[in-house]
């Protein structure tokens, strides 16, 4: 099993953080931590900070957390991909800061995915609970299972699974390969699991997309949650790219909204929890067995 405990945090550069602010606020229920005129930090739960972003141009995948449980833990795995050449680097106390967390190391995958390693995350003090403008249920599924998952775009694709097995140490959860649900598009995708077994952190997929990730994924523990969300899309004007549904090899009933950047976040609930010690590898024919159907994108304006 990999050493890395969960997808701890993600960080994305975004061009308009106000109207970013107002979506993860008002519709997907996120709590404003932090704001300067160039960055926005966002709460989901206990942590201080989970989501960041920064202000740029880019519209994209900054970096992937990749969280440990200590750190010995995480200067035994640095020691481990250096062992393998890979060019690991030790960010300054700055960036750990801005991460809200004690100490950080980054590599970049042939992809030009940023994969961060830490530990040490900062909590918010007791008396400034996590708290939601417009959740119903009891918050959103976090805790050891880490921030939700981010579904990457590779143009190497067996290259991209090689580096997340070999290299991270991530283990495969199971395969998608869909030639029918999207007409004209073959979608091969390969889902990866960490230690806390959320059934995947990560996934991998060849399917044209034009930025470095296809979506992110934030799970709520009530489904009236989900729903509740859809109505405030609906109702917002938010573009909604895959109507609610449900996946076979994850069991996520969710639906995908348009981001104020431009690539997508799936809202869902009801993941599944890998046991390695029960977990069977299985490869799958189609994206979902029921709904996300397909919603045509918004007219130019």
């Amino acid at each position: 099993m990999s050493d890395i405990s969960a997808l701890g945090y993600v960080v994305f550069n975004v061009s308009d953080l106000d109207q970013w602010e107002s979506f993860a606020t008002s519709i997907l229920g996120l709590q404003v931590a932090r704001k300067t005129r160039d960055v926005l930090g966002l709460r989901m739960d206990e942590w201080a900070q989970r989501i960041l972003l920064e202000r740029g141009t880019d519209d994209d995948l900054v970096a992937l957390g990749w969280q440990f449980d200590n750190s010995e833990a995480l200067n035994a795995y640095v020691q481990r991909l250096r062992e393998r050449d890979v060019d690991v680097v030790e960010c300054d106390r700055l960036l750990a800061q801005s991460r809200q967390v004690e100490a950080v190391f980054y590599c970049m995958d042939p992809e030009g995915f940023r994969h961060e390693f830490f530990c040490g995350p900062t909590y918010a003090p007791m008396s400034k609970p996590f708290r939601s403008a417009v959740l119903a249920g009891a918050g959103f599924e976090t805790g050891r299972l880490g921030v939700g998952h981010i579904f990457g775009i590779s143009r190497d694709y067996p290259g991209a699974v090689k580096f997340c097995t070999e290299v991270l140490g991530m283990r495969i959860s199971d395969y998608i390969r869909d030639s029918e649900s999207i007409p004209g598009v073959t979608v091969d995708s390969t889902f990866f699991h960490v230690a806390t077994g959320r059934h995947h952190s990560f996934a991998t997929a060849s399917m044209p997309f034009p930025k470095k990730m296809h979506h992110l994924l934030l799970q709520v523990q009530s489904l009236d949650d989900v729903g509740l969300a859809y109505d405030r899309v609906r109702k917002a004007g938010v573009p909604v790219l895959m109507e609610i549904g449900h996946h076979p090899n994850d069991g996520m009933v969710s639906f995908y909204c348009i981001t104020p950047s431009g690539f997508a976040l799936e809202y869902g609930w009801g993941g599944v929890v890998i046991d390695d010690a029960e977990w069977t590898i299985r490869n799958y024919t189609q994206l979902s067995d029921w709904g996300h159907r397909m919603q045509p994108p918004p007219a130019a304006a």
